[in-house]
């Protein structure tokens, strides 16, 4: 396993690799890595002659400076742990490397990434946008692999390579969820003992809210307010937002009809702040 630092050295391995015919399997992440970013890595080694992961704390995409300066960063632990998993290169650039002197240059995709973390977190899915599109560019990979639980950036991360024309399949791989159901991310490290096992109240809120559905609810104001009475039963959690969208193009709906439906949430427990959803009536 090779650890690249330069945008010009990862550019030139991957140009070598295309020529040899080989399939690029690529898992972009912050590092901090968890189980979840190892289901990434397993599948992408299931798949691809080759598994590059990006370890790359992406500074346009906070919108909270001492949310950045708190991010955990260990490219150490990170290293051993996907040389378990046989990764063949990790590209873990400095911040200049990206964003050199001047960098002027920005991808904002419109609409699907205006609502949900986009409305709670202005300029977040332009700086997803524009890092995506630099390690595209760069890798040029043959499948690029995410977790369900950030749905709105895989629903922004599919519209930018469909509308830019990437030549790299999107694969979407199901939450990897703690045992009381907590989505692994993280930010769980920043949780409480007693916050990381109340925050369970989130998943059971969407579970609620499904098993709703398969009992025959098809209004999406009631399914909200499932999840929203579910989690409010915690003291210690502070919702931001509960939506109910089409999957596809993540506007609200008012009710469940043939379409895949996503239920997203975002809830604070003390300063962290959580993500997850569950999608209902799926097409298989």
């Amino acid at each position: 396993m090779e650890i690249i630092n330069r945008r010009q050295r990862m550019a030139s391995l991957a140009r070598k690799l295309r020529r040899e015919n080989k399939t690029i399997g690529f898992v972009p992440t912050m590092g901090a890595l968890h189980e979840g970013h190892l289901r990434l890595v397993n599948e992408a080694r299931q798949m691809c002659d080759i598994v590059i992961v990006s370890i790359f704390v992406n500074p346009t995409q906070f919108n909270d400076k001492k949310d950045l300066e708190k991010y955990p960063r260990d490219l150490t632990t990170d290293a051993s742990l996907l040389a378990e998993y046989q990764v063949d290169y990790i590209f873990a650039p400095e911040a200049n490397e990206i964003y050199p002197d001047g960098f002027s240059t920005y991808v904002y995709v419109e609409g699907i990434a205006e609502g949900l973390e986009g409305a709670s977190r202005p300029g977040h899915f332009r700086g997803v946008a524009t890092v995506i599109t630099i390690l595209f560019n760069n890798i040029r990979p043959d499948f690029a692999f995410f977790g369900q639980k950030d749905a709105q950036q895989c629903s922004v991360v599919k519209r930018l390579t469909l509308d830019l024309g990437f030549d790299t399949e999107i694969i979407v791989v199901p939450t990897v969820r703690e045992e009381n159901g907590l989505a692994m991310s993280s930010r769980n490290t920043r949780l409480t003992i007693d916050e990381r096992e109340k925050a369970s109240i989130i998943f059971q809120g969407l579970k609620e809210a499904k098993l709703a559905f398969k009992n025959g609810e098809r209004n999406a104001t009631v399914l909200e307010q499932i999840v929203r009475d579910k989690i409010e039963t915690e003291p210690l959690a502070r919702i931001d937002y509960i939506a109910v969208v089409d999957n596809s193009t993540l506007e609200p709906i008012e009710s469940v009809e043939d379409n895949e439906v996503l239920i997203a949430v975002a809830v604070y427990f003390g300063e962290v702040r959580l993500i997850d959803n569950t999608i209902i009536n799926r097409r298989q």
